[in-house]
């Protein structure tokens, strides 16, 4: 594929990304954040994979950073789902 397609597919790719996301209802959205995990761990293999097999520095380059962009994503995810999840246990009185 030539460059303009690769540009032109990446920008509708952006555009039905934000919209998609911006008509999501709140109540969604940690359903939603176990299933980005899901992604990004998936990133984090993919881009392993191509680092292990790059020929060039910018390859490298490239994804050194998609691992760890991924890697944050992934992290601040359960983070965030650690804390939801805690907001509905019961708390104990220390009586």
């Amino acid at each position: 594929m030539d460059l303009l397609s690769l540009i032109i597919i990446f920008a509708l790719a952006l555009f039905i990304g934000y919209e998609v996301i911006t008509k999501v209802p709140s109540t969604l959205h940690t359903p939603l954040m176990s299933g980005s995990n899901a992604i990004s761990g998936i990133v984090i293999v993919g881009a392993i994979i191509i680092a292990s097999n790059a020929d060039g520095i910018l390859a490298i380059i490239l994804s050194v950073v998609a691992i760890v962009l991924a890697t944050i994503n992934v992290i601040g995810g359960f983070m965030i789902t650690d804390r939801m999840l805690a907001m509905f246990k019961k708390r104990r009185n220390k009586d």
